[in-house]
């Protein structure tokens, strides 16, 4: 399946819109991961821990968006944009929500 934040793919022609397909993902982060990423800022740099759970996040929320699109017959998405939150009342939770159009795309 082809991916594509652009609204068209280079030598492919849309031949049916199928509709917005979205995957959405809540990551909590736990207390080690939190205390972790607390001393990282103290100290400055970067925070494998957060970085790894946002990694995972987005790829479980694009693979969740392109699960549905083929569920519905579709063989691309297009116009894919992806979405960032925090959640809870710590912020400790993190949603991440990709969503684009399906469609059925064929070579030109």
């Amino acid at each position: 399946m082809i991916i594509t934040t652009t609204p068209s793919i280079e030598g492919m022609k849309i031949v049916e819109y199928k509709g917005l397909v979205f995957g959405e993902v809540i990551n909590g982060v736990d207390f080690i991961k939190d205390f972790a990423a607390g001393i990282t800022n103290f100290l400055g740099g970067r925070s494998g821990s957060y970085e790894g759970e946002l990694i995972d996040a987005r790829q479980n929320a694009v693979k969740e968006m392109e699960q549905r699109a083929s569920r519905i017959g579709a063989n691309a998405v297009v116009g894919v944009d992806i979405d960032y939150e925090v959640l809870g009342q710590g912020n400790n939770m993190l949603m991440v929500t990709a969503s684009g159009t399906a469609v059925v795309v064929e070579k030109i």
